[in-house]
């Protein structure tokens, strides 16, 4: 007992750490300090250790293939020409070219991922308001909120969909009879809330530019290569497969032709990509076995399976609330991983496990650590030049996240079983 108590206080810090980053230490330091410091005291040996690591190998492969992507994009100036074909149609109204920037938000999430709205949407917009003369953060803010909330249109709008179901993902047709009307609630919450909570900043005007010019050959051959990797990744959540290697191969695969048509080094796309999220990530796994061993997970198995058995709906509905403003706590990649773990040990009811989901995708809106998608957000955030605090963040999401959760956990347990 005094060794999982060690245990859970590690796991505690170590998510304090990447939630607060003290002295603005990177946040993967304190997810790998916490993952050796369980290896110390014994409580995740190395087996178990490198088979938690080895779990997030489809989550790091789908990161490399959206952050090379990303890379590969920005050096081409697509982002650039993006931005100015965005700025160009909003005819100088700042509200016309924060409903553009919503819309493709939702595009991006929708059909490549909300880790692909953080990584390569972030850069596009930092453009469109460098371009307009405006000040960046309303149209940023988008990145973060509309990763989150359009996050379960699609199987693939979020790893941690196919994280959560495992080998009993719903069909296509399933799941947009399930989340169809959820999602479009939470979408439309969230443009509301985020619209009215920015309108003082979108009450200027923003600069009138004349259309960009024409894109080079190589940024055409990257926006071609993005197309038919949200084409490869739609297909390959259809069959039901794991989108990483997919991800990672198409990734690859456009750097390269993009480098050679470009006769261009690959150091400077290798030297942008922010490869200190991998460690993070895997630190993260490590942490939720942890966790598992200590036996906090079968303990909540129990309760939920008992709860499950005597009210469906209302377990549904107190656990999607649970989970939500529980991810904000630990992040929403590892709570989606105990979720998992949890649902299926406890065999509960599907309607349990889609509320679990919903949970877990839009619950991270209430805070900056709350998912990964956000922290990448971050990560860009940074290199841009951008900050926003912890609990500037905060305020935002207490006006925008439950609104869009209860309406969409409403919608999700009103349907007819």
């Amino acid at each position: 007992m005094t060794v999982n108590v060690i245990a859970w206080a590690i796991i505690a810090i170590a998510v304090f750490g990447v939630i607060t980053r003290p002295f603005r230490s990177p946040e993967y330091l304190w997810a790998a300090a916490g993952a050796l410091l369980l290896l110390t005291i014994g409580v995740v040996p190395v087996g178990p250790l490198l088979g938690a690591v080895g779990k997030g190998t489809d989550v790091y492969l789908f990161l490399i293939g959206m952050m090379l992507l990303s890379e590969v994009a920005r050096e081409e100036k697509l982002f650039d020409w993006l931005a100015g074909q965005a700025v160009h149609h909003s005819r100088g109204s700042a509200g016309r070219l924060f409903a553009i920037i919503y819309a493709v938000g939702i595009l991006v999430t929708v059909f490549l991922s909300n880790d692909a709205t953080a990584v390569v949407l972030t850069p596009a917009v930092a453009a469109a308001a460098r371009a307009a003369k405006a000040k960046p953060l309303p149209y940023l803010l988008i990145c973060a909120f509309i990763a989150n909330a359009a996050s379960f249109v699609l199987p693939i709008s979020n790893p941690a969909n196919l994280v959560l179901y495992g080998d009993h993902l719903p069909p296509l047709p399933a799941w947009l009879a399930r989340f169809a009307l959820p999602a479009v609630l939470a979408i439309g919450a969230t443009f509301v809330a985020l619209r009215l909570s920015q309108r003082r900043e979108l009450s200027e005007p923003v600069e009138v530019v004349p259309p960009p010019g024409e894109l080079s050959a190589s940024a055409k051959l990257v926006a071609a290569g993005i197309a038919a990797t949200a084409i490869v990744l739609l297909v390959t959540s259809t069959l039901g497969a794991p989108l990483g290697l997919p991800t990672f191969i198409a990734g690859t695969c456009v750097a390269t032709a993009v480098l050679i048509l470009a006769r261009k080094s690959p150091l400077p796309i290798l030297g942008g990509v922010s490869w200190s999220v991998l460690p993070l990530v895997a630190g993260l796994f490590v942490l939720v076995e942890g966790l598992a061993r200590t036996g906090v997970i079968g303990s909540i198995a129990a309760g939920l399976r008992a709860a499950a058995a005597q009210s469906p709906d209302l377990t549904a509905g107190a656990a999607g609330a649970v989970v939500a403003f529980g991810s904000n706590l630990v992040n929403n990649l590892p709570m989606g991983l105990v979720a998992a773990t949890t649902s299926q040990a406890a065999q509960v009811p599907e309607r349990v496990t889609d509320a679990l989901l919903v949970g877990v995708d839009l619950g991270p809106n209430l805070s900056v650590t709350g998912s990964l998608a956000t922290i990448l957000w971050l990560i860009a955030l940074r290199r841009e030049k951008v900050a926003i605090g912890g609990w500037q963040f905060l305020r935002l999401g207490l006006i925008i996240m439950p609104p869009a959760l209860l309406l969409a956990l409403f919608a999700l347990l009103l349907q007819p079983h």
